[in-house]
């Protein structure tokens, strides 16, 4: 018989709003202290200290509209947010600062996450819906120097980006983009031409969310329809759809694979959370705490297997944090 689904282990309460973004800074050295960094619809962003189960720090830089994204740059006192407020801020949190340093106008008035990928050492690449509906616009930071615009084709009627996804297979090789569109296409398109390298329709609505496992070049995309999309990058860089999965409800806001690539978490419009295999997208537990839509999955990037989290956040205002399979 299936063991019944866990309780969370903690949840983190006093956001005050919806939560739409989270992400993890567990990797440090001791006496290092395990963070959360959380984005709400009241244009907050909360620091929550995870031995004490509270907020070290708010952080408020995006004139109360909602934060949709926030990421770390090498290390937990560098933190990149955007909000909806059309800005993305870079920010300074060493030695208890909270202050912005730099931010980027994006024009772009979305709900599309920008995306990260650190290329060198203390050099990144950030991905980010531009101005034009269609477009994707490439940066390097921190210089802020514009690598390329990604246009589709006259005529492609893709729509607007939804999700972001920059990867390289290792180091030195070259960085290239996933995006889903409006239009349920994901296309992977190469930053160093600015061509589409290959397109596919995996959805018959807007791609909502998108992660991609570069070891085994597969990737997992989600709707608001029934159905999660897994699909697969061969060696001439075609993307062909590898298997898709039904749902027992509709509509998916994000999509997570863990980092060891054993199992993949999806944030529900049911307010659920469900968890899956990796490998063959066997299901393996349904977690049902929320009570409104959860808007956001995250794993953390603890160095031993056994301290791993999940955590969810959703529009009830709460963030649930879970302990499962985390043995190797």
């Amino acid at each position: 018989m299936a063991l019944p689904p866990p309780d969370p282990q903690f949840v983190l309460r006093g956001t005050g709003a919806a939560v739409h973004t989270l992400h993890f800074s567990c990797g440090g050295q001791e006496p290092d202290v395990p963070v959360l960094f959380s984005g709400s619809e009241n244009g907050i962003v909360h620091v929550w200290n995870l031995k004490t189960h509270r907020v070290d720090t708010a952080l408020d830089g995006h004139g109360r509209k909602p934060v949709c994204c926030v990421e770390t740059m090498g290390g937990k006192n560098r933190l990149l947010s955007q909000g909806r407020d059309q800005r993305i801020c870079l920010w300074d949190l060493a030695e208890g600062r909270t202050s912005v340093t730099d931010s980027i106008f994006t024009e772009n008035v979305g709900f599309c996450r920008c995306s990260l990928l650190e290329v060198a050492a203390g050099r990144w690449l950030m991905a980010m819906a531009a101005k034009a509906l269609e477009e994707v616009q490439v940066l390097e930071l921190p210089s802020k120097t514009s690598v390329c615009t990604l246009k589709p084709a006259v005529g492609a009627k893709l729509g607007m980006p939804m999700c972001l996804k920059l990867w390289q297979l290792n180091c030195g090789s070259q960085p290239l983009l996933l995006a889903g569109y409006e239009d349920g296409s994901v296309v992977l398109w190469n930053l160093s031409t600015g061509k589409a390298l290959s397109q596919l329709a995996c959805h018959e609505e807007p791609v909502m969310s998108l992660d991609f496992d570069s070891e085994k070049a597969k990737g997992i995309s989600g709707s608001s329809e029934k159905v999660l999309s897994i699909w697969s990058l061969n060696e001439q860089q075609n993307l062909q759809v590898y298997k898709t999965h039904k749902l027992v409800n509709a509509g998916i806001s994000d999509i997570t694979i863990r980092p060891d690539k054993k199992i993949l978490a999806t944030a529900g419009w049911d307010h659920r959370i469900r968890v899956f295999g990796w490998k063959k997208l066997k299901p393996l537990a349904v977690l049902d705490y929320h009570t409104a839509t959860v808007h956001c999955v995250s794993f953390s990037d603890h160095r031993n297997p056994r301290d791993r989290l999940l955590a969810a956040g959703s529009k009830d205002h709460r963030i649930s944090i879970w302990s499962i399979y985390t043995q190797t």
